[in-house]
This record gives structure tokens, sequence and C-alpha cells, in this order.
């Protein structure tokens, strides 16, 4: 029997959400608290709650304090160390500038906010919510949609279990059910595969510029206690990235002893021999950075996408039968590096609206009152202050984008969001960006030490990936032979490069260079999704369960 003509078994909740980040665990506990009647399922395709969240993490604690006011007070709060100090480094590359915050608006103002693991607030927020009800199911891939007849979203397919590399039944499949709702949350992450295929499916992107990203690549160190200083935010951009590509890294010292140590590239760079993990571990080695990590020990490493168009690039959030909410939908601030703060909010206000027309006998329909609560929110008005960073960063680069970037964000803050520079557009998509690699000069990294910087292998080890290794590839190439003609012969496998865990290789055979997919190496990071330059891959949902199993991110 083919596997779509397989007669599927289902359950009906008022609510399902996908995925148990900070924006789905919000929405959830915020509709146990409109209504405690209400069934809300949510849907997490890693292994536990957590299993796949990393972030920095400076959380501003805005959100946290509206949804659960007494948090500080619980025994196990999830946060519990506060920025003390706050510094901003221009490096070259024997050397640092340190920038006085004294220039920056008060928005970029770390004073207040909490430093720590965003998988641990996941974790915690995860109890919350199943302490008032919320029934969370960790493991279940949304792999597809599920409509009724008018084209309405009615819920969500969980990922078969047991398929063959052949996409065969195997001796332990087991077939996905379906999750209905009377309305669907998603709150997948960045560049969710569900919320693509509903950008696409109803427009939603029509009139918004194109969405833009990063890759965040972030390591976990426990580091010797003299050398701690719990609370202290460093944020430093320059050397080893030239000044036309855009990044930047942090470091954060929390918890016992522990270093959160960072490096964000700007997807949209032009260089296709640049690799992102690899100008990360070139940073490590920086006169000011090494000492901080010599004699730790390594903890973690993951990486992720992140979500950097702004305001100009969220979607229309409400779709027939459903909302995108958190990084779906894309509300991270990029200058503050904050975005967890308003997907919590954004999973509140989905939460505050559907609870809503539920209570009017409502479902399925398009939940107008979700857009036009966020237009008021002070998500928006978050984003509208910040919102030409990005783009005068992608023309101007890195030093005069970042002056005109300061300039702009205090006329934002001064006359409640007016700027000079109206507001900018993005133009081209990430993919849109490389050029031919023999219009770029290629770039001689050094081999890692083993100490302070590393490979990719040893690196990914590190996030606990795992993948049945018989399952189909959950990676889709559409044209193979268009990744070799065009993604190799003209733009010299950027893959290799870009992909932060080792997936992709040209390795020579007998008739010439292949294309090979060490899909059991894939974090979730999405980058191939995002960067391929003729957006020939296609990330798909992997078994559930499967993937990182961070701790600490």
């Amino acid at each position: 029997m083919a596997l779509d003509a397989i007669e599927r078994e289902s359950m009906e909740y008022d609510i399902v959400i996908v995925g148990a980040g900070p924006a789905g665990l919000a929405a959830a506990i915020r509709l146990k608290q409109v209504n405690a009647d209400l069934s809300v399922a949510v849907l997490e395709k890693g292994s536990e709650v957590g299993a796949h969240i990393l972030s920095g993490v400076v959380i501003d604690p805005k959100a946290l304090d509206e949804l659960l006011p007494d948090w500080r007070e619980a025994s196990d709060r999830p946060l519990s160390t506060q920025v003390t100090k706050d510094e901003l480094k221009l490096l070259g590359q024997a050397g640092a500038l340190a920038l006085p915050h004294v220039i920056m608006p008060p928005l970029m103002n770390n004073h207040g906010n909490f430093i720590g693991s965003l998988g641990h607030v996941c974790r915690w927020l995860g109890a919350k919510a199943e302490e008032l009800g919320v029934e969370i199911y960790p493991g279940f891939a949304g792999a597809a949609l599920v409509y009724d007849e008018t084209g309405t979203v009615k819920g969500v397919q969980v990922g078969d279990m047991g398929v063959t590399r052949e996409g065969e039944m195997g001796p332990d499949f087991t077939p996905g059910i379906n999750i209905l709702a009377k309305y669907t949350l998603i709150g997948e992450g960045v560049r969710g595969s569900l919320a693509k295929q509903i950008i696409a499916k109803y427009s939603l992107d029509e009139g918004k510029q194109p969405q833009k990203y990063g890759v965040g690549l972030k390591e976990v160190w426990q580091i010797a206690p003299e050398k701690h200083r719990p609370g202290l935010v460093q944020h430093a951009f320059g050397w080893p990235l030239d000044w036309h590509t855009g990044g930047g890294s942090f470091l954060y010292h929390w918890g016992d002893n522990l270093v959160s140590v960072g490096y964000v590239v700007h997807l949209n760079y032009k260089n296709p021999w640049l690799s992102p993990f690899e100008e990360f571990q070139r940073f490590k080695q920086h006169p000011e950075v090494r000492p901080v990590f010599e004699g730790a020990k390594r903890l973690s490493y993951g990486a992720r996408a992140i979500t950097e168009g702004g305001l100009q690039s969220v979607p229309k959030l409400a779709f027939p039968g459903g909302v995108l909410i958190g990084c779906s939908a894309g509300f991270v601030n990029v200058p503050r590096i904050k975005g967890s703060h308003n997907a919590m909010k954004t999973g509140m206000l989905a939460a505050e609206a559907a609870a809503a027309a539920i209570g009017e006998g409502r479902a399925g329909d398009v939940l107008e009152t979700y857009q036009c609560a966020y237009e008021k929110s002070w998500v928006y008005k978050d984003l509208l202050l910040v919102r030409n960073v990005k783009p005068l960063l992608s023309k101007f680069g890195t030093l005069l984008g970042l002056a005109l970037g300061g300039v702009d964000m205090w006329c934002t803050t001064l006359f409640g969001g007016w700027s000079p520079f109206g507001t900018q557009k993005h133009g081209k998509t990430d993919a849109q960006s490389l050029l031919p690699a023999a219009k770029c000069e290629k770039i001689d990294y050094p081999k890692p030490d083993g100490v302070i910087s590393f490979d990719k292998l040893s690196s990914v080890f590190l996030s606990n990936t795992n993948h049945e290794e018989n399952q189909p590839i959950h990676l889709k190439v559409a044209d193979l032979a268009l990744q070799k003609s065009s993604e190799l012969d003209v733009f010299g496998g950027p893959s290799s490069r870009y992909c932060p865990a080792g997936v992709y290789e040209w390795v020579e055979d007998g008739a010439g260079q292949r294309f090979q997919i060490n899909a059991q190496n894939c974090v979730h990071c999405k980058t191939c999704d995002i960067k391929d330059p003729n957006q020939n891959i296609n990330w798909t949902t992997p078994q559930g369960g499967e993937g990182p199993i961070y701790q600490n991110m």
C-alpha cells in the first residue's frame, strides 16, 4: 500500500500547536489561563522539550513577566544570572577597541535582562503548561498539513515512523496520525517546513520584503572560576569577517562558571568560499578571546538559523484555520540579538484571539484579531524602532552601516518611529547574494588546534545528534544535475562550507565529483534551505525524536 493511501487515525483538540519553543509554550499556557476547559495539544519534533532549542541567550523578561508574573519567586526558576555589565567591542586582527555604550540608544541596554539557556526556559515552561492540563507530545514531527475541502487548515499529520530509505513500509512501520483542531498555531521556528508551505499557499508574504537570515553557531564552556565574571555580556564585530560581510560575536558569563560563546554570520554574504563555522573557530583564537577558554572544557555545540528581516519581512500572520507565531513569522530584533520575548508575546496574542473565537462558537476562520493585536502590541514597536538596521548594514557594510543604524535608532526612539531613512528595503533573498566562485578570493582557514578551535565532526558529536540511517533522507535535492552544473561548477560547492555540521560533501568517485549528503549529521539549522543559490535543497522533517539533543543551549 502506498503511504499516501493509508487511512489514518485522528485525534481532535480545540487547539493544536506545532513546536514546543517559547512561542508555542507561551501560547499553550495562555490558552489555559484564558479558558481552562480548552483542549490543547503541543507537537514537538525533538525527543524532549528543549532538545532542539538553541539561542544566545540574553532574555528580555518582559513577556515572561506578563505570562507568569511570579516566575522570579519560583524555587526552580529557569533564569538566575542577571546582566551586570555590558560591553561592545570592535575587533581587529591583533587587538580590540571598546566602544562606549553612551553612544547607543537606550533600547540597546541589557540592564534588567537575564543570561541563561533558552532550552532550560522551554523545559520549565513545558512543565508549567502540563500542570495546567496541556498535552505535550515530544517526538511527534509535524510532517504535513491537513486541509478540508475548502482549503482551510484543519490540523497536522504527524510523521510516519519506520519508513525505509526506499520510501517503503519497514517491519516496524507506524503510520502518523492526524491531529485535528479548530485552530492550528504554527510555531515550529525559523524556516519551518509547514510555515513555508502555508506562506506560499496563502500568499502571506505578498507585498512584503523577502525574509533575511543569519546562521548562529554556539558553544557552551565551563571555565576556570577565577576567569568567570557572572553577568558579563560582551558583543563584538569586525575581525575575522571583512567589512562587507555582516556578523558578530557574543560571549556571556552565567551559571556555574559557564560561558556561552557564539558567532552569527548574516547569510547575505557574497563569497561562496566563506565558512561560518571556520569564522567562528577563528574568532576564538583572537588574543582578546582565547585566554578565557585556556584550561576550560567545551561542553556543548550547536547551530541554527536566525530570522533577520524584521518588520518589513513579517508576513501576514493569519490564514484560514490558523496563525503563524514566533520565528515561524520572524520577530527577531537584529541589533538587540533578541527574539524570545517577541516570540512568547506573539504566542500569547494568538492564544487570546483563538480562545475568544472558540468562545464565540467559531472555528477554522481567519483570526484577523490576532493580526490587529500584533500591530498594536509592543512587539510591533520593538521591530519598528530597528527596522532599518539590517538593510543599512547590507547596503553600506559594517562600519558605515552600524554608524547609520545608530543614527536611525536614535531618531526612531526620540521621534516615535520616524526615521530620516524612511523604511529601507532588503531587495533580494540571501540565496541570490552569492557571487560565482571565480569572482571571489578563496579563504585559507587554519587547521583547528583541538584545544580552542575544533573541526565540524567533533563539534557535532557534542550536539548529541542522531538519525536512523535507514530512513529516507530528509534533505531533498530537486535536481542533482543542477547541483553539479551550478552549485559546484559555478559557485564552487558552498554547501560544504555553509553547513555547520558537515552534512554536504563533494566527493571524488570514478565518474567525477558526486554530491554526498550525510543526513545523520544534520542539526536542523535550515541553513541549506536558505543559502543554496538555486533553492534546490528543501529541508523536511525526519522521523520524530531525531536530530540534536541540546543541553544548556
